[in-house]
């Protein structure tokens, strides 16, 4: 039975995400926005860029809640958030500023609470398959606009894109909530019935709990932030402009553009899942170099295609790669800080991702402004790449110099709330 919750749960986390995850359907309001109200590429993509500053900002809080409440209090706070910050926007007709306040900073704080919560919960409950689990956890967030992007585009067409903004903030907020409220963890000690760590698996981990304190005094820490902050500047850049790029570099019409976006949002999901259970089978640190290796050799030919199939397929693996690293981090984290903590450790790397995610797609929306194409944004994504494929080489996991220290069998990791919190 209790194998069966486990997977219920799992479903419920994915549903959460698929409702957050339809921020990335954004590129689809971008020509509508600029004709309506007149307001510039720059202008538009900085709605985005708040957005998910405020997401890496409002993750290391939900982290640092979820060890003082119940998951399913942080996961339903924060659907609330985000729904009510979409259907705000409906009210920001030439009203920029407004627009950035509620889609941008009251969603990007819900997007962020949100999605913390089903990686914190799902590492727990699936110590036996943690790269994969995370992958499907954050699948559902890389292919929420798979559904929102081409819904959204209809309803623009039909009722405009403000009224489409109060719609869409509506449905949200029932499916994130609804979801939210499956959330929760664990009894104490609890692992799957006969599992025990295998030794690839043991090698490939750290030998105690590291508290949050204790994570940021290691090197490592840091370059898992460095790993997945670079990863982020790369695939956002492309995904905030998904729509715009389709239609001028691949002369697609606005209708194919946004049923693109929808299409490489499977990209999204399915990258967090494949590039997970790769991570499962190899290494993390194999999976984020062959991540890395895509990636510069795709954006160094990117500004070469004029074929829209081929413009498609690429932008699927870039957007493949972009999500791989949501799926492989959570358990990176894990593996190397122990799972106990993992909320608050890779929730607070959502800090420094913030700065990433918010300069990336900025400059390159800026560069496409002032330059009148995407080439040298591409180029200097493609330089940034090549010279990243060391960091995935040089990191390893931390080692307790204290034997006493060392951490107690898989699974004895959860404290007594979490206990509670799965009884109620």
């Amino acid at each position: 039975m209790r194998s069966l919750n486990r997977w219920w749960i799992a479903v419920a986390g994915v549903c959460l995400q698929m409702s957050l995850g339809a921020a990335y359907a954004w590129s689809v309001f971008r020509i509508p926005l600029s004709k309506e109200f007149g307001w510039t590429i720059s202008q538009i993509t900085l709605t985005f860029t708040i957005s998910w500053f405020c997401l890496g900002c409002a993750a290391v809080l939900g982290g640092l809640w979820l060890h003082r409440t119940s998951p399913r209090v942080v996961a339903m706070t924060a659907g609330f958030l985000w729904g009510c910050g979409v259907f705000l926007a409906s009210f920001s007709a030439h009203k920029l500023w407004w627009l950035y306040l509620t889609y941008g900073v009251l969603g990007g704080i819900g997007l962020g609470m949100g999605y913390i919560v089903p990686i914190s919960v799902l590492v727990k409950w699936f110590p036996d398959r943690r790269g994969l689990i995370t992958g499907i956890a954050v699948a559902g967030f890389g292919s929420g606009s798979l559904i929102s992007a081409p819904v959204a585009h209809r309803l623009i067409e039909r009722v405009g894109v403000l009224t489409t903004f109060a719609y869409l903030g509506i449905a949200y907020a029932i499916v994130a909530i609804a979801s939210g409220s499956f959330m929760r963890l664990p009894p104490e000690g609890w692992t799957p019935e006969g599992w025990t760590p295998s030794a690839a698996q043991i090698s490939q981990r750290c030998d105690r709990d590291f508290t949050l304190g204790e994570a940021l005094g290691k090197w490592q820490w840091w370059a898992l932030c460095l790993l997945m902050s670079i990863n982020t500047m790369a695939g956002l850049s492309i995904v905030s402009q998904a729509a715009p790029i389709f239609q001028e570099m691949g002369k697609a019409s606005a209708a194919a553009a946004a049923g693109l976006v929808g299409v490489i949002s499977i990209g999204n999901g399915l990258g967090r899942i494949f590039w997970a259970w790769i991570s499962d089978v190899t290494t993390r640190k194999t999976a984020f170099f062959l991540m890395y290796l895509a990636e510069a050799i795709l954006f160094w030919t990117y500004h070469s295609i004029s074929s829209l199939t081929i413009l498609a397929v690429a932008t699927f693996v870039v957007v493949m790669c972009y999500g791989g690293a949501y799926g492989i981090t959570p358990a990176f984290t894990a593996d190397y800080f122990g799972p106990r903590h993992v909320g608050p450790i890779f929730g607070l790397m959502m800090l420094p991702w913030a700065f990433a995610s918010a300069f990336g797609p900025s400059l390159f929306a800026y560069l496409r402004q002032v330059t009148g194409t995407y080439t040298q944004g591409l180029y200097l994504i493609a330089g940034m790449m090549t010279v990243a494929l060391i960091l995935p080489i040089l990191v390893s996991p931390p080692r307790s110099r204290d034997p006493e220290k060392a951490a107690p069998p898989e699974g004895a990791f959860l404290e007594a709330h979490e206990a509670n919190d799965a009884s109620q």
